[in-house]
């Protein structure tokens, strides 16, 4: 091997190595709440369809607050872009009203308030809705507090949701991309995204941590939750 040849190796070296280190990955088991900020939730260990996880539901207190954010925050995380996998499972609590979807999902860009973060999240009781509309809104970007999905629906239908099937109460396997303004959904392990964000609302240099997120009369289980990309508070 001459000279030239080690040094343009030894040179690749050198630029390749670094960003592979800087690509961290993180994997939590969830098997107990250790580890979670609970924010307006309580979680519990269980077994849900063979699998163990966390079951995650609204307090008492935080139950009946329609303004009020549920989350699970992981400590120990500062999430810019990256990657974020998890299994989870949504359906609407007992007792609640006939527009519960089981509404599950993972905010990312979580600030210290607990009101500001993105979030990508699924409506599983849409998902083989009979009305077609109800099953175009199966999947959902908003980004809290400014961009509900209610404000983004009415000024901007249909660009932040979309159909994918979907089973309530089912484990079902998310990944969420972000790079910079860009995020993009993928459910099942499909190669192409369910949904795709040209402009996350958090903007391109947007960080924070990383939660499990669910919406009103929810009852939901989360588990293997992996983080790529983060750097460490």
């Amino acid at each position: 091997m001459t000279r030239s040849i080690v040094r343009a190796i030894v040179a690749v070296s050198i630029l390749v190595l670094p960003a592979t280190a800087a690509a961290q990955a993180r994997t939590f088991a969830l098997e107990s709440a250790q580890g979670l900020r609970l924010h307006n939730v309580a979680a519990e260990l269980v077994t849900h369809q063979g699998k163990k996880g966390l079951r995650v539901t609204s307090t008492p207190e935080a139950a009946g607050d329609a303004a009020a954010d549920w989350l699970g925050r992981v400590d120990g995380l500062e999430f810019s872009s990256g990657v974020i996998e998890v299994e989870l499972a949504g359906a609407p609590a007992p007792g609640t009203s006939a527009g519960a979807r089981g509404f599950v999902g993972i905010a990312f860009r979580l600030q210290d308030d607990n009101k500001t973060y993105d979030a990508f999240y699924l409506r599983p009781t849409n998902g083989r809705a009979e009305d077609q509309e109800r099953r175009n809104h199966a999947t959902q970007y908003i980004s809290h507090p400014a961009w509900t999905w209610s404000r983004l629906r009415q000024e901007t239908p249909s660009r932040y949701e979309s159909y994918v099937d979907l089973l309530p109460d089912t484990w079902t396997k998310i990944r969420i991309e972000v790079r910079g303004a860009q995020a993009r959904l993928y459910v099942h392990d499909q190669q192409q995204p369910a949904l795709i964000v040209n402009d996350v609302k958090s903007g391109a240099s947007g960080k924070g941590a990383v939660a499990l997120w669910i919406g009103p009369g929810t009852v939901a289980h989360f588990r293997h939750l992996t983080v790529t990309g983060p750097e460490k508070r």
